[in-house]
C-alpha cells in the first residue's frame, strides 16, 4: 500500500511498450535536521532580511528578475516570460534508456532518493516484473524525469521489495578532483604499516546499520533546548579545550596499539552484571573541569 504522504510526483514508469502508473515520494525528511534561527535578544523578534540593492535601498519583490552571470558584476538579464518559454514541460513518464551496473557510476552523481510506488493494484504486477528483471540482470535503469520545468537524470534501482530512483548530477556540476589531490605523493607506502590497517580495518567491519550512527550535536541540542523550555539552569562544562600544534606520532605504532584495541571483548560469563554505566555519552568531570566551571558561572 502506498504511503499516505503526499506523492511528489505522478506518471508512467515505461520500458520500451510497457508503461506502468507511479508515484514518487521523497525518502530524505529534510524537516528531521536541525535548524537554529537568528533571535534579535533584546525583543525576542525573529531577525528578517530585506531585499536591497546596493546604492538603492530596500526595493520590491515585483522589480525582482532573473540575472545569468557572465563575468564580475556582469549579467544578463532574463525576463520571467523568457524563462516561462524555455521552461520544459512536467513529462508524464520516466523511460528507462539504458541500463548499466550501479558500480559503473561514480559516487558523486548520485543526489538525492525517491521511493518510487506503483499507482494502485493494476499496476503491480508490471512494476514487479521490471523490479525483479533490473534485480536478476544486475543493472539499474537510467532515464529523463522532468519535475517543475527542469529535466533530471535519474536512476531507478531495486530497493528491497521497490524500486528507488535517485536523481544524479550532470557532468558539468562536478568539479574536478586532480587539483584537490594534486599534491598527494605517489608513494604506494610502507607494506608493515598498510598490513596493520587492514587487519584494523577487518576488525571492524560488520553490517551496516544507519540507526547505530547518532547525530550528537542533534540531541544535545535538544537536551539543552527541552532544559531551557523547563527553566532550569544550563550546565556549563567549561571552556571548550583548545586545539594545539600537532604531535608528531609513530604512525606504525600507533597502528599496533589500535590493532591491539580492537580485539573483541571476552564473552561475560551466565549470570555475571554488566560493568556500572553512567549512561551514554556522560563522563564523570574531574575536580579541576567543576572548579572551572563554578568559577564561570560566578
Amino acid at each position: 500500500m502506498a504511503p499516505r504522504a503526499r506523492a511528489y510526483w505522478q506518471g508512467y514508469l515505461r520500458l520500451s511498450l510497457v508503461s506502468i502508473g507511479v508515484e514518487l515520494y521523497a525518502a530524505a525528511a529534510s524537516g528531521e535536521k536541525t535548524a537554529l534561527h537568528q533571535i534579535h535578544k533584546p525583543s525576542g523578534k525573529r531577525v528578517r532580511y530585506e531585499k536591497v540593492a546596493p546604492g538603492v535601498g530596500p526595493i520590491e519583490a515585483s522589480d525582482i528578475v532573473k540575472g545569468f552571470e557572465i563575468g564580475d558584476d556582469s549579467y544578463v538579464v532574463l525576463e520571467p516570460e523568457e524563462l516561462d518559454e524555455i521552461k520544459l514541460d512536467s513529462s508524464r513518464a520516466i523511460e528507462l534508456v539504458q541500463f548499466v551496473e550501479r558500480d559503473e557510476i561514480d559516487p558523486r552523481y548520485f543526489d538525492r532518493p525517491y521511493y518510487l510506488t506503483p499507482e494502485g493494484d493494476v499496476s503491480t504486477e508490471g512494476y514487479v516484473v521490471i523490479r525483479e528483471a533490473l534485480r536478476a540482470a544486475g543493472r539499474i535503469g537510467l532515464g529523463r524525469l522532468t519535475m517543475r520545468g527542469r529535466e533530471n537524470l535519474v536512476a531507478v534501482v531495486p530497493f528491497g521489495k521497490g524500486l528507488l530512483v535517485e536523481t544524479l548530477r550532470y557532468a558539468n556540476e562536478l568539479r574536478a578532483a586532480e587539483p584537490f589531490f594534486a599534491d598527494i605523493a605517489d608513494a604506494a607506502g610502507d607494506e608493515e604499516m598498510i598490513s596493520l590497517a587492514r587487519e584494523l580495518i577487518e576488525r571492524k567491519t560488520r553490517p551496516f546499520d544507519a540507526a547505530a550512527f547518532k547525530d550528537t550535536y542533534a540531541e544535545a541540542l535538544r537536551e539543552l533546548v527541552e532544559r531551557k523550555r523547563e527553566g532550569h539552569a544550563v550546565v556549563s562544562i567549561g571552556e571548550e579545550e583548545r586545539r594545539g600544534p600537532g604531535k608528531v606520532i609513530n604512525l606504525i605504532e600507533a597502528l599496533k596499539r589500535s590493532v591491539g584495541e580492537a580485539e573483541a571483548p571476552a564473552p561475560r560469563r551466565a549470570g555475571a552484571k554488566p560493568p556500572p554505566t553512567r549512561g551514554p555519552g556522560r563522563v564523570k568531570p574531574t575536580p579541576g573541569a567543576r572548579k572551572a566551571a563554578a568559577k564561570k558561572r560566578a
